[in-house]
């Protein structure tokens, strides 16, 4: 299985969410707590009213318990991503959490509004830290950037551990006697998002992405609940699930593959309830092209709709990948997901 190196599993941080300038605040208190709905649902009427009724019938006010987050970093535009630490209910897995909110989560026009959520998984064993919480590889700057453009939506991102350890890859699923990494990633961390966050009933709010092994387990995600999730972008993807850990276990293994998962939904009628959209990117240096488009030509069909972004000269690693979402994948799976409702 490719994964991306030990260099690029180690980047560094980020953080959370109060409008702040100046020097870092690492490690202080911060809290996601976006403006009183009541405001804006005092102003409904005329077609304010439509809005805000459209925005109440999609969307779900955080459920609570309100985590504890703490400052990881701060962007350059005020927003900061916060880390803590999440009791995983129904996995019994215990691990860290990062989280990132755009400006407009802020903005009181939105105080009635759900937001789309982005689960984003890095490469390599994804463990003690996700690197996509750091200011290096600029995603969330990127995203703040290009939801002002019109290019995505603006995510809610959401950087859980990988894996338990970082002696084995767990491939996202819940291999028989080892932690739940399965429904920890799509349970557990989804239960916490909607938890703290606004966020969208419907599964056209939520979005995986991911680099390498952790674009294994989005793809995955998505194909084995489709229900529950819509899109991914999947860069740089091993394809089959291959841990170690799956010895003696054929039929939980073959239950987390993507290429069987995607032949038994593509066998059934495209519809709006059903349709997952597969965004691939591959850098034309890297050798996971040929697999990619491979899985694209054999599993495009019914519900399954699939884009590959080419990376010229694009190699495997995170910055290849997010200049890959700038070229056009973040921009085709926004165009098929819910966008926050604002209460004019």
């Amino acid at each position: 299985m490719k994964r991306l190196s030990k260099a690029l599993v180690a980047t560094v941080a980020l953080g959370s969410v109060a409008l702040v300038s100046g020097c870092s605040a690492e490690g202080e208190p911060v809290t996601f707590d976006g403006p009183s709905a009541s405001a804006a649902a005092g102003r409904s009427g005329g077609t304010d009213g439509t809005a805000a009724a459209e925005a109440a019938a999609k969307t779900l006010m955080p459920t609570g318990p309100k985590a504890e987050f703490t400052t990881q970093n701060t962007i350059d535009d005020g927003t900061r991503i916060g880390v803590t630490t999440l009791h995983g209910g129904k996995s019994g897995f215990t691990g860290k959490v990062w989280v990132w909110a755009p400006r407009q989560y802020f903005d009181p026009k939105y105080a009635n509004s759900g937001f789309p959520v982005l689960i984003a998984l890095p490469g390599g064993n994804g463990y003690p830290n996700n690197y996509w919480m750091g200011t290096d590889l600029k995603l969330q700057s990127s995203i703040g950037r290009w939801s002002k453009e019109g290019r995505s939506l603006p995510f809610i991102v959401v950087m859980p551990v990988l894996n338990p350890d970082d002696k084995y890859y767990y491939d996202g699923s819940d291999i028989p006697g080892q932690p739940k990494m399965g429904t920890w990633m799509t349970e557990d961390v989804p239960d916490f998002v909607r938890a703290n966050f606004r966020t969208f009933k419907s599964r056209d709010g939520w979005a995986f992405m991911g680099s390498s092994s952790g674009a294994f387990v989005g793809l995955k995600s998505v194909l084995k609940h489709p229900d529950r999730f819509k899109a991914v972008i999947a860069s740089g993807p091993d394809i089959v699930p291959d841990s170690p850990l799956w010895a003696g276990h054929a039929a939980e293994q073959a239950a987390n593959d993507p290429e069987k998962l995607a032949r038994a939904l593509g066998a059934k009628p495209s519809g709006k309830d059903t349709d997952v959209y597969l965004a691939f990117q591959a850098g034309t240096k890297e050798s996971a092209l040929r697999k990619v488009r491979a899985f694209i030509r054999d599993h495009t069909k019914g519900p399954v709709k699939t884009r590959l972004q080419l990376i010229q000269d694009g190699e495997h690693n995170a910055r290849t990948y997010v200049q890959g979402m700038g070229d056009g994948s973040i921009e085709w799976i926004s165009r098929h997901m819910q966008a926050p409702i604002p209460t004019p």
